[in-house]
């Protein structure tokens, strides 16, 4: 109850002798893609709004950051699906599909999307699988296979 604290847990050695390392296996997401599903789309959080914005979705100022849905596409993606930035889009997987606005950007991978979970609008889990982790037993809902088609 009364303890100082500890200032450093490991600052000349771990109690071991060395760190340990342990290698994993990696294991393939449970979904992948195909000719009628080529993309990976990843989900995620955005710095200025948190899970569903239930909060942070009244604050003004945050919403002037990040006010609406919006999926990221690699420049070079876009480019060759003949899709410009604000274009609406249809995002497409095996469970729905959800309509939002293009940003293309180079810093995520070609064939590879994001696409923020905040936004009820653009529901995004709905699309993710719902097939869960052999170990944790979670949900894969970080990952899913889409297509992605202009909005006219």
């Amino acid at each position: 109850k009364d303890h100082p604290g500890t200032k450093f847990l490991h600052k000349e050695n771990f109690d071991r002798g060395k760190a340990l390392f342990v290698t994993v296996d990696n294991i393939s997401s449970a979904e992948l893609t195909d000719i009628n599903y080529p993309f990976i789309m990843t989900t995620g959080r955005v710095l200025y709004q948190y899970h569903s914005m239930t909060m942070s979705g009244r604050v003004e100022e945050l919403n002037k950051k990040v006010p609406d849905s919006y999926i990221e596409i690699n420049t070079a993606t876009a480019d060759r699906l003949e899709l410009d930035d604000k274009d609406k889009v249809k995002v497409t997987s095996r469970r729905g599909s959800v309509i939002t606005t293009v940003k293309s950007t180079d810093i995520i991978p070609e064939d590879i999307l994001f696409m923020p979970f905040h936004f009820s609008d653009a529901a995004v889990n709905y699309l993710t699988n719902p097939e869960v982790d052999p170990i944790a037993k979670i949900p894969e809902l970080k990952v899913a296979s889409v297509k992605v088609e202009k909005v006219e």
